[in-house]
């Protein structure tokens, strides 16, 4: 049986989105700009289509100190989230989630830091990945152009 964060990824049907899963931590250098970013690509492209999963995690620089509860409190709080926000888990290592080490088996990349972001297609595929530095409208272009694939597909198999 696939672990439910894996069988998310892997959705496909009418129902699937595309999906930028992220490892996300709330006391980082990066924070700010990465949740505001984040949230601003959720609100263009969701939630019909679209979806920003993240992933609370403590393993770089313990930039994640807190719960899992009060990391989706903090990141609604004061950057207005709204996409899923799961319980903290470990990306690297022995003890890293199935989904996280499906998605570095899946790019041959492995994060290095908080924020590092893979766009991951409706077949559960990952496309693209980016080091948490790159700017959202870097990747603006590549989850447009996912969507509009996929609801192209979409119409096709009407």
């Amino acid at each position: 049986m696939e672990p439910l964060a894996v069988s998310l990824l892997k959705c496909s049907g009418p129902k699937a989105k595309v999906s930028l899963v992220v490892n996300v931590a709330s006391d980082c250098q990066l924070t700010d700009r990465n949740y505001l970013a984040l949230q601003e690509l959720h609100k263009e492209f969701g939630p019909f289509h679209f979806s920003v999963l993240a992933f609370p995690c403590n393993q770089f620089g313990d930039s994640e100190p807190r719960p899992s509860k009060e990391v989706e409190s903090f990141a609604r709080k004061n950057y207005g989230v709204t996409f899923p926000i799961f319980h903290k888990i470990k990306i690297l290592g022995s003890e890293a989630e199935p989904a996280f080490r499906y998605l570095v088996d899946s790019s041959k990349k492995e994060p290095r830091w908080n924020f590092w972001k893979y766009l991951v297609n409706t077949e559960g595929q990952v496309v693209k990945y980016w080091s948490p530095e790159v700017p959202i409208e870097v990747i603006r272009p590549d989850v447009a152009d996912l969507i509009g694939q996929m609801i192209l597909k979409k119409k096709e198999d009407l």
